[in-house]
C-alpha cells in the first residue's frame, strides 16, 4: 500500500493517527534542527515535519536529500500544527515522519510547479506533464471531466444512446480542409479524419436508433486561435421524428442542467433572435446579450448633409459607449488607432460626445448641427455622459468592425462578467452564402441542412433569400452549439447538391452512400453539436480553451512537447506510396 489517505483528507480529528502518504515534494524548508516538507498529490497538500528531537538521524539525513518534485512515501503520526494554515483543508495538522522512502528522484523542474509560476507558455507547453501538476491546469481538467459526466448523465436519462463512429472516413467537402491519412493497403488512396460525424449520425437515424449522442474528436485543418484547435471535441447529437422546437427544448434543458449542476446558476430565459436581427442589432450572429450597446442605423439621419464619407456609404451605423463622454482626445485617438488595426480594418471613426449637461460635440461639427446629433443619440440610445462611435462603409464589413468595437468596450468596461450567463438561440440563418472567390453559393452550415418550410422553390429564383431550418445556441457571445433539421429524402438532397454546384458524378462519388440510404425509408431527423472545449471554458469563466485540453497544440498547430507534426522516414514514405517533393 503506497497510501491510506490522500493529501487533503487529514484534519484535527485525525490527531495521533498512524498514516501512510505518498506524493510529490512541493516545497522544503530546512531550519537545521527541523525540516518541513509540503507533500502534494492531486487532492491537496499535507505538511510533513522532520524534527531532530523526534526523528531518527537516518531519516533526517534522507530528508536532506529531498528536492522539488521528488516522489516519496512516508509513514508517520498526525500531530497538531503550532502555526496553522487556514487556507488549506489540512492546515491544522502535520505528519511527524517516522519512515521515508524515496520512490523516484527528480531533476530540478524548468519552472516552479506552483499556482503562480515563472514559466512562459511555450516552456510550459513543452513540459505539459509538469504543467498539469499545477492547480490551475489540473483543476481545469477535473472541471472538464465534471462537465462531460454531467452531459452523459443528462442525455442518458433522456434515452439517448451513445454510439462511436469511425475516425477513418472519406474526404467530403464540409467547409474546412480535411486532415488526410494515407492507406498502405490501398496504394494512392487516402482516408480523411472527420470534421464531424455528420453523415454517420444521419445514417444512425436511418438505422432507427431514434436518439444518438457521442462525445467525439473532430479534426479541421484550419488557422488557429485561442478558442480553436486542429483537433477538438463535440457533444454530437441527433434525433428522429422531431421538428426544430423539439430540439431547442431538449437542449435548452441540457444547458440549464449544466449551468445548475456545474455553476449553481438557474437560467430560465432562452430568448430567440433571427440571424437578420442579430446582424442588424449586434453586427454578428453570436451576440453577447449580457450588455447593451445595440447598433443604431443612421443612414436616414446622417446622409442628408455634404459629408461625402457618409453619403457614399452603404451603411452608417453607431453605438453609444456608457460614460465615454469623459474620454480625453488622447483616449479617443487611441480607440481610433485600435479600430485601424489590421484585425479590425476600419479606416477611421466619427465620434460624438454627449456631455452630462446635454450638449453634443462631434468630430464632424462642420457638417452636422446639434439637432442632427440629437437624432444620432436617439437612434443609438445614447444618454448624457455617453460617447457615440460611428462607422460607415459596406454593410457587412462595417457591422463586423463595429461589433469588434462593441465587444472590446464590453471587456474594457467590465460588462462581460464571467459569472453571468446569458444564453440565446439564433434562428433562421440563410441556407446559402455567396462566395466571391468561387463565384457561387455554398451551404452556410452544410449541404444536408433543410430549407425552411415552403422556401425550397426560392432556390431557383432567389437562392440568397432562402432561410435554413437551422439554429445556433449562443452563450456569452460564443457559439457553443449549432444544428439543423436535415434533408431526409433522396430527391430533395439531390436537388440541393445541384444548387450547390455538384455534378451528378461528384455528388454520387462523395455522398452516394447517404443518398442510397435515403431510398430505404429515412425518417425526418435533426440534431445539434456542442463544442465541448468552448462550452467547458465558458462554464469555467474563461475565453481560451487551451488550458481545458490536456495536451493542446500551439497557434501553429504544433505539439511542442512531442515535436509533432514530424517528417516520416524514407522507408515509411515508400511503404505508403508517397513521393516527397523537394
Amino acid at each position: 500500500m503506497y497510501r491510506d489517505h490522500n493529501n487533503s483528507e487529514l484534519n484535527i480529528e485525525s490527531l495521533n493517527k498512524k498514516v501512510i502518504l505518498s506524493g510529490w515534494v512541493q516545497k522544503i524548508r530546512d531550519k537545521g534542527f527541523i525540516i518541513w516538507v509540503d507533500l502534494r498529490d492531486r487532492y491537496g497538500l499535507t505538511q510533513l515535519v522532520f524534527d531532530t528531537d523526534r526523528t531518527s538521524k537516518d531519516i533526517m539525513e534522507k530528508a536532506r536529500e529531498l528536492g522539488r518534485e521528488f516522489v516519496i512515501q512516508v509513514e508517520g503520526t498526525v500531530i497538531e500544527r503550532e502555526s496553522k494554515n487556514k487556507s488549506i483543508p489540512t492546515g491544522d495538522i502535520e505528519v511527524l515522519v517516522e519512515k521515508l522512502i524515496i520512490l523516484n528522484i527528480s531533476e530540478t523542474p524548468p519552472f516552479t510547479i506552483e499556482d503562480e509560476t515563472d514559466g512562459g507558455e511555450d516552456l510550459r507547453m513543452k513540459y505539459r506533464y509538469l504543467d498539469i501538476r499545477r492547480n490551475p491546469v489540473k483543476n481545469k481538467l477535473i472541471f472538464r471531466s465534471k462537465v462531460s459526466m454531467a452531459v452523459r448523465n443528462y442525455l442518458s436519462q433522456k434515452d439517448f444512446i451513445e454510439v462511436e463512429t469511425p475516425y477513418l472516413i472519406k474526404s467530403t467537402p464540409e467547409g474546412a480542409r480535411d486532415f488526410v491519412v494515407p492507406s498502405r493497403m490501398n496504394a494512392g488512396q487516402f482516408y480523411a479524419l472527420p470534421q464531424s460525424p455528420q453523415t454517420f449520425k444521419q445514417l444512425l437515424m436511418v438505422g432507427g436508433l431514434d436518439k444518438y449522442f457521442q462525445i467525439v474528436k473532430c479534426f479541421r485543418d484550419e488557422d488557429l486561435r485561442a478558442d480553436r484547435q486542429p483537433e477538438f471535441t463535440q457533444i454530437d447529437c441527433e434525433m428522429t421524428f422531431v421538428e426544430q422546437e423539439d430540439i431547442l427544448n431538449t437542449f435548452e434543458g441540457l444547458t440549464k442542467h449544466l449551468l445548475k449542476e456545474i455553476n449553481g446558476v438557474e437560467v430560465k430565459s432562452f430568448p430567440r433572435m433571427t440571424y437578420d436581427e442579430a446582424m442588424q442589432t449586434y453586427g454578428n450572429d453570436k451576440p453577447d446579450i449580457r450588455f447593451g450597446m445595440k447598433f443604431g442605423e443612421l443612414n436616414g439621419v446622417a446622409q442628408h448633409k455634404d459629408f461625402k464619407v457618409f453619403n457614399e456609404a452603404e451603411l452608417v451605423v453607431g453605438i453609444a459607449i456608457p460614460g465615454g463622454a469623459s474620454y480625453s482626445r488622447k483616449d479617443i485617438d487611441k480607440l481610433i488607432e485600435w479600430m485601424k488595426r489590421p484585425q479590425v480594418g476600419a479606416k477611421g471613426m466619427v465620434y460624438v460626445k454627449y456631455n452630462e449637461d446635454g450638449s453634443l460635440k462631434s468630430s464632424v461639427d462642420k457638417f452636422y448641427d446639434e439637432s442632427d446629433l440629437k437624432a444620432w443619440a436617439e437612434k443609438t440610445g445614447a444618454q448624457p455622459g455617453d460617447l457615440i462611435c460611428v462607422l460607415s462603409g459596406k454593410a457587412n464589413t462595417t457591422r463586423g468592425q463595429l461589433s469588434a468595437l462593441r465587444m472590446e468596450m464590453g471587456n474594457r468596461l467590465g460588462l462581460r462578467k464571467p459569472e453571468e450567463f446569458a444564453p440565446l438561440w439564433v434562428v433562421d440563418f440563410p441556407l446559402l452564402e455567396w462566395d466571391e472567390a468561387t463565384q457561387r453559393y455554398h451551404a452556410m452550415h452544410h449541404p444536408f441542412t433543410s430549407p425552411k418550410e415552403g422556401q425550397f422553390e426560392l432556390l431557383a429564383t432567389d437562392p440568397g433569400a432562402v432561410k435554413a431550418n437551422a439554429y445556433d445556441l449562443v452563450l456569452n457571445g460564443n457559439e457553443i452549439g449549432g444544428g439543423s433539421i436535415r434533408i431526409h429524402d433522396q430527391k430533395t438532397q439531390s436537388m440541393m447538391f445541384d444548387y450547390l454546384g455538384f455534378t451528378k458524378e461528384e455528388a454520387e462519388a462523395q455522398f452516394g452512400f447517404l443518398m442510397k440510404a435515403f431510398t430505404y425509408g429515412a425518417p425526418p431527423h435533426g440534431g445539434i453539436a456542442f463544442g465541448l472545449d468552448r462550452l467547458v471554458a465558458i462554464l469555467g469563466g474563461q475565453e481560451s480553451i487551451r488550458d481545458f485540453i490536456a495536451f493542446p497544440k500551439n497557434n501553429s498547430g504544433r505539439d511542442i512537447m512531442i515535436d509533432a507534426p514530424a517528417e516520416l522516414s524514407a522507408d515509411q514514405l515508400k511503404e505508403l506510396h508517397i513521393k516527397k517533393l523537394s
